[in-house]
């Protein structure tokens, strides 16, 4: 039998991976888990002001629809029928916060990205709240931090300063999601009776959600001041919540009716598609910002060195949930597409490869891209972006190169984190993401950790876990999950190349960058203004 007609009989399952930087649609075999076909469209951000990071919600949507066309149209042009695609996942950039009116399907205020920084005043007036300013005061109800990434904060700073939005809650027109909500509601039929729903992963990073009772907590709602009413419904992971509706832009009418059954926020969706199901296995994602998740099973695990406590997955509405200890770094690919966009030393994201390549070294310069301020180990809003340790021997190609250790170094303080929180240290790294192509970040990062580094062959690991998702969800059942069905993943291996001394010396010089970066913004300054 011909690939093709293999192809033709076996079941397929779509996947919506929406990212900070791109969207994607990808369409996987269920039995055996091949990428057949996928599409990718940009994402315009824009920066209205210093520190604001915006998105246009119906952008977001318009190039969801523009990827299920394409991929939909390659299909058939590889003969496979698109009727074969039983159900579809979504997978997205997490925090991320629109409110839009239900009675039109218009968004009210552009979606403010996770790592915006607006909401630094919002942070320190509520911090004057709380007893010693306590920034991990909710830490065992919600496994945060209070801080400028997470949603509640976003959404105050939205009732506070936009009077569309303030308005249409008193009027019970609004509608809260993060990019998921806004997606599967907007999909499954919008303001004819699409479905308002988000799952455990991406409720458990709002500050709204108790972790624990796995419901909106009424004490966190009273405390932000969020109008519960406007909360999307909490779901499993994998479920059915709505059928795909006609959309006036499909215009082959591709999947209507087909069912909506996988929701997982890309970094648990990462998780689940390397197939780190057991306690203590963890993966790193290399995509705009840097998340390192370790599965600690069913329990949750607090951190005392700076991670978070988050969701890992629900895998069915009748499954236990599993959590993680997760390490977040704000920027990492952001650094390359910086370097691409504002000072022009790229023509592309892929020429830093090659320019780091020539260096070889950084020569002594660091560079700590704290331009959201520093995430994980420290949540130090005040830091901002530096570059150390210039001579006048520095090129353009040192930069590179200390932009690429950057992010391994960040990656190094994440892995000594969870190493002291978890009392088991990781003997290799499972990584994905797309800056994982990188074979010169690969190898840097392997130096660096001083263990292995492990990449699938295949690194569309976030599409994959969603789409294992929404395979394997009650009502659809063509994905199988038992440990034995899942197939054997093919992987690169990176192995040190350099002494641990050498390594241990390098990395103790950035800790003294880092040290150099904070304490530099103050909320008062008049650049805030």
């Amino acid at each position: 039998m011909a690939a093709s007609d293999r192809m033709v009989l076996a079941p397929l399952v779509g996947s919506i991976d929406q990212g900070t930087s791109s969207t994607r649609f990808l369409v996987f075999n269920a039995k055996t888990a091949e990428l057949l076909s996928h599409h990718q469209v940009e994402i315009q951000q824009k920066f209205p002001r210093e520190g604001w990071v915006e998105q246009d919600p119906k952008e977001i949507l318009k190039s969801v629809h523009e990827c299920v066309e394409r991929t939909c149209e390659k299909l058939q042009q590889l003969n496979i029928p698109i009727t074969n695609i039983k159900a579809i996942g979504v997978s997205n950039q997490r925090e991320t916060t629109v409110v839009w009116d239900k009675t039109t399907g218009e968004p009210l205020y552009n979606a403010i990205v996770w790592l915006d920084l607006r909401t630094q005043s919002t942070v320190e007036r509520l911090l004057k709240r709380i007893p010693g300013k306590n920034k991990a005061f909710f830490k065992f109800k919600t496994g945060l931090p209070l801080s400028t990434y997470f949603s509640a904060v976003k959404l105050r700073w939205l009732l506070d300063n936009v009077e569309e939005i303030k308005q249409a809650v008193d009027e019970g027109r609004a509608m809260f999601g993060t990019i998921d909500s806004w997606l599967i509601w907007s999909l499954t039929g919008g303001k004819n009776g699409g479905v308002h729903c988000t799952d455990v992963t991406n409720a458990s990073r709002t500050m709204l959600f108790n972790i624990h009772s796995l419901e909106w907590d009424p004490e966190l709602c009273q405390f932000f001041d969020i109008p519960m009413e406007i909360l999307p419904k909490v779901r499993s992971s994998s479920e059915i919540y709505g059928l795909m509706k006609i959309c006036p832009s499909l215009k082959s009418g591709a999947l209507t009716g087909v069912p909506i059954s996988g929701c997982l926020g890309d970094q648990s969706a990462a998780l689940v598609g390397q197939m780190c199901f057991q306690d203590g296995q963890a993966k790193n994602t290399y995509g705009t910002g840097c998340f390192l998740l370790c599965n600690t099973g069913q329990k949750s695990v607090f951190s005392e060195h700076g991670l978070l406590t988050t969701i890992a997955y629900k895998l069915g509405r009748d499954k236990p949930v599993c959590y993680a200890l997760e390490g977040s770094v704000a920027i990492a690919g952001a650094v390359v597409r910086w370097l691409r966009d504002n000072l022009g030393i790229l023509k592309s994201s892929q020429e830093i490869e090659k320019l780091a390549a020539e260096a070889g070294t950084s020569y002594g310069c660091y560079f700590v891209p704290a331009f959201s301020g520093l995430y994980a180990p420290y949540w130090e809003p005040s830091a901002r972006g530096i570059i150390c340790g210039l001579t006048q021997f520095t090129n353009k190609n040192h930069i590179a190169f200390a932009a690429l250790e950057a992010v391994c170094f960040q990656t190094r303080e994440l892995l000594d984190a969870i190493n002291k929180d978890y009392g088991i240290p990781l003997n290799q790294l499972q990584v994905d993401g797309g800056m994982t192509n990188n074979k010169v970040l690969m190898q840097l990062q392997s130096d660096i950790l001083c263990i292995p580094v492990v990449k699938p062959s295949m690194p569309e690991t976030t599409a994959l876990g969603a789409a294992m998702a929404a395979g394997a969800a009650e009502g659809v059942g063509i994905w199988s999950l038992n440990p034995g069905d899942l197939t054997a993943v093919t992987c690169e291996r990176f192995e040190p190349q350099i002494n641990p001394e050498e390594s241990e010396f390098r990395y103790a010089r950035w800790k003294k960058a880092v040290m150099k970066s904070m304490g530099w913004e103050t909320s008062e300054g008049p650049s805030n203004g």
